[in-house]
């Protein structure tokens, strides 16, 4: 398996490396470019995304499991299907009730996660 590099265009999964961030939850790195970057979350049952923020926007959208989300203070569940806008500097973070994916879009693309 091989790091995902800046401007690929073919991403395959298989090819991707999971990164084990602990507590449950395992980051893989899919397409990007200075502008945008794709990421796939892969969440245990009972892992906690911990709230923060961060100066990009994100838009999550869950592709498999349950989720109990915090954006700007307000807490909702959500489930497969279901997208969220994550703005600029606003704060979020999320409960795995179910186990599940959640696929995020960062823009600009994350220089902390490569």
């Amino acid at each position: 398996m091989e790091m995902t590099k800046k401007g690929q265009r073919w991403v395959h999964h298989e090819n991707t490396l999971p990164q084990d961030l602990g507590n449950g939850v395992v980051r893989r790195i899919l397409a990007y470019n200075d502008g945008l970057m794709c990421v796939e979350n892969k969440f245990e049952q009972g892992a906690v995304g911990s709230l923060h923020s961060h100066p990009h926007t994100q838009i999550t959208y869950v592709q498999s499991g349950v989720f109990e989300f915090t954006i700007d203070g307000e807490t909702r569940t959500v489930r497969q299907g279901d997208t969220l806008l994550k703005e600029d500097g606003v704060v979020h973070g999320c409960v795995c009730t179910e186990a599940g994916i959640l696929l995020d879009i960062f823009n600009p693309m994350r220089e902390d996660f490569v």
